[in-house]
């Protein structure tokens, strides 16, 4: 079998909800695009990813996967997943990590559907279900994050993660201190200061959430201040969380862990280059015994990828679903989501296992790009 075409078709994505401005974001909401890739083969079988999200329209990453990543897969057997990674990561520098991280993902949905097998069986199974936990948008006051923390809690969603304002530490703590009141002591509860603060705002906020009980820590610091890391770390006893964006591929793992910068490792199918890199990036932190916990993806199908991949990780806790679901789910017929306790199941379908709609993905195209 060989891979004959690659295709990436835009479509719209409308009436995204608006939310309060992050500072690595800026506005968000309103209009984007997202792009279907369709990896096709000489005997009728295709894979599919999506490009894109609501922040970050496909079309920002579309040319450069067909100028560049396309030529690599033509021709090739879509099972040899590996050798085809490598010339895909050599090339980012003219592309970007989720360019690579589509056609990864769509390989291995080709995969999949090749052998009749749901990806977490390609991988190796490890698990059936996983609790889920939600994560805050950026909300107004601290009556707004303890409503939508109380909420979820009371449909069993089984942890809430706070995104806080990050322009003053007191208002932050005033966050965290009041949710901790509101669900109770032995709900879990995570920080993630979005890269907001330099190193004695971090302190200070670290020594507020950890006499909290706060689960983790997450990205508090800039995302290559390594050094403030190691310090905060040195100085503070609940987990820290980082990596998420940290400049580099797979292989910028090793100096994070050469440098005790943290006890998470942080990523996603769509930041750092698909389920191939995942997977590398689950086993080494398994190998230093520390958790690998899997960013949200973005859009639908990457977090439908990223679940796949969570059933196959040893060393993961939680899956994460992003708030508001608006501004994260389009394109598929129905989404993945969590049951009445909280967990999230896997699915059993070959490849991603995805019911995607390409009704609305043909009313809504808007390019088709070959």
């Amino acid at each position: 079998m060989k891979i004959t075409d690659l295709t990436v078709t835009l479509f719209k994505w409308e009436g995204i909800p608006k939310g309060i401005a992050k500072r690595h974001t800026g506005a968000i909401g309103g209009d984007s695009q997202l792009g279907l890739l369709t990896l096709s083969t000489d005997e009728g079988v295709e894979g599919h990813a999506f490009l894109g999200s609501s922040g970050r329209s496909a079309e920002f990453d579309a040319g450069s996967l067909i100028r560049y990543l396309k030529p690599i897969v033509l021709g090739q057997n879509p099972l040899d997943r590996e050798r085809l990674f490598e010339p895909m990561i050599n090339i980012q520098r003219n592309t970007t990590m989720r360019a690579v991280g589509a056609v990864d993902v769509a390989l291995w949905d080709l995969g999949g559907k090749i052998v009749g097998l749901p990806i977490h069986r390609l991988l190796g199974s490890y698990r059936d279900s996983i609790p889920a936990y939600v994560s805050s948008p950026r909300l107004a006051s601290p009556e707004a994050y303890v409503a939508e923390a109380t909420e979820y809690q009371a449909k069993g969603l089984r942890g809430y993660k706070i995104h806080p304002p990050a322009v003053d530490v007191r208002e932050d703590i005033e966050v965290c201190t009041a949710v901790r009141k509101a669900v109770g002591h032995d709900y879990p509860l995570m920080l993630d200061s979005i890269w907001g603060y330099d190193y004695p705002q971090a302190l200070e906020v670290g020594k507020a959430i950890q006499e909290l009980g706060y689960y983790w820590y997450e990205d508090p610091l800039a995302g290559d201040d390594m050094l403030g890391y190691v310090k905060l770390k040195n100085h503070l006893d609940i987990p820290i969380m980082a990596t998420e964006h940290s400049p580099g591929g797979f292989t910028a793992y090793a100096p994070w862990l050469v440098s005790q910068a943290t006890d998470y490792l942080r990523g996603d199918v769509a930041v750092k280059g698909g389920i191939t890199a995942v997977m590398k990036t689950a086993h080494l932190a398994e190998a230093f015994h520390m958790n690998y916990e899997i960013h949200h993806g973005g859009n639908s199908l990457n977090n439908i990828a990223n679940l796949q991949a969570t059933m196959a990780i040893k060393n993961t806790e939680y899956f994460e679903i992003l708030l508001p679901g608006g501004a994260q789910k389009y394109g598929l017929i129905e989404e993945a989501e969590p049951d009445s306790d909280g967990m999230m199941h896997a699915i059993d379908e070959p490849g991603l296992g995805a019911k995607i709609d390409f009704e609305l993905i043909q009313n809504r195209k808007t390019a088709v790009l070959s």
